[in-house]
């Protein structure tokens, strides 16, 4: 789902805060199945050794050209950023299409995403973490509950699913982030075992095998997603997409239910088992998980930002500030929510409000890049409020 907004985003930092916190990637949506998909997966799925292989050639560079220069695990750790984005400042002569680049749809083994330039979260993901852990550095795959992103030019993402890599050098705990334009959700990333990332690795590819109607070819990759983590409700509730699709509903159901016992506040698994159970004439439990899933959205502050920027798009400025407004109660410490609801006070005419959510945007803001970005809006605001007599 993407949609239009006007909200800036946050600077990457670069390779050299890499021990604090850097910012860069996320990929699509690991819960929930893509609506349509250019590219299909191989039909097998591969084994957990296969996606975790790191080629011998990368394997060697990067022994030459992050190991074998230096034994500070900083400096591993700037290297290893350089082999992976910019290659040509290791090796003047290094083609810079060689570097990685942010493919959503490119759920790659560890080879595959080398040979191919391309990944997304989480083919990035373990990538850096197989390659982190060969220069003698102390990496994991972490997992976030929920994010919303902004790009330039293709407006805002709401994704209930996201990995990035969590470092720990010298005793300082540090994220790598392949997108540059995030918001976590307030748990913000925790580890999780390399088991439970391969069941990321076998869900997406099974949900783009699904979306490519190769119904056998994803079962086996959920299934391989369950060998992984028993526990991972995303491939039971993608698992009882396809049984529904397939016709066979009571293995629906049982895909649905497991993953509802595992995770009841799971958005996506409510709104497929109440779709599920409304169509199977259960109205009774239909109800009940419309009203669970209604009072999941209520609470949850993304879904009332989304609901903000679908108003917005409509000009209907009002609703859309009813929104930002809860978005702003349930996570006050959002910049990017009191820039929404800034916003709509504008075009709604009401520049006072609108400065004063501005401002608060500005001291919520996370760099120097932008706090100057909000203070220029807001002096370009006072100025023309200035112009037209204070309206």
């Amino acid at each position: 789902m993407r949609r239009r907004a006007g909200a800036p985003g946050q600077a990457y930092t670069g390779a050299a805060e890499a021990t604090s916190r850097v910012v860069a990637m996320i990929g699509w949506n690991a819960f929930a199945l893509l609506a349509a998909i250019n590219f299909a997966p191989p039909a097998t799925p591969p084994t957990p050794e296969q996606v975790m292989a790191i080629p011998p050639e990368l394997k060697q560079r990067v022994h030459e050209e992050v190991v074998n220069p230096t034994n500070s695990l900083e400096q591993r750790l700037q290297r290893l950023i350089d082999l992976v984005f910019q290659p040509q400042r290791l090796d003047a002569k290094a083609d810079p299409d060689a570097a990685l680049q942010y493919d959503t749809a490119a759920t790659l083994t560890i080879a595959e995403a080398w040979s191919q330039h391309r990944a997304n979260c989480l083919s990035f993901t373990l990538l850096f973490v197989a390659l982190a852990r060969e220069a003698g550095i102390e990496a994991r795959v972490q997992e976030v509950g929920q994010v919303v992103m902004w790009y330039q030019e293709q407006g805002v993402v709401y994704n209930a699913g996201h990995v990035n890599v969590g470092l720990r050098i010298n005793g300082r705990r540090a994220t790598l982030d392949l997108d540059q334009n995030v918001l976590y959700d307030r748990r913000g990333p925790h580890l999780v075992s390399d088991q439970r990332a391969l069941a990321h690795f076998y869900n997406n590819r099974g949900a783009e095998l699904l979306a490519a109607q190769q119904i056998e070819a994803a079962r086996a990759h959920f299934r391989m997603a369950l060998a992984q983590e028993p526990r991972f409700a995303p491939a039971w509730n993608n698992l009882g997409v396809l049984e529904s699709r397939s016709g066979d509903t009571a293995a629906a159901v049982r895909a649905f239910d497991n993953a509802l016992a595992i995770a009841p506040d799971l958005p996506s698994t409510l709104s497929n088992a109440s779709a599920l159970y409304r169509r199977i004439g259960d109205d009774q439990r239909a109800d009940r998980l419309e009203a669970q899933l209604q009072r999941e959205r209520e609470r949850d502050p993304f879904y009332q930002f989304m609901q903000g920027v679908e108003a917005e798009r409509r000009a209907d400025y009002p609703t859309a500030i009813h929104y930002y407004r809860r978005a702003v109660r349930l996570y006050g410490t959002a910049h990017q929510f009191h820039f929404g609801l800034a916003r709509a006070y504008s075009l709604s005419g009401d520049n006072r409000r609108a400065a004063r959510e501005l401002e608060q945007a500005r001291t919520l803001g996370n760099s120097d890049r932008l706090r100057a970005i909000y203070q220029a809006k807001l002096d370009t605001l006072r100025r023309l409020t200035a112009r037209h007599g204070g309206h």
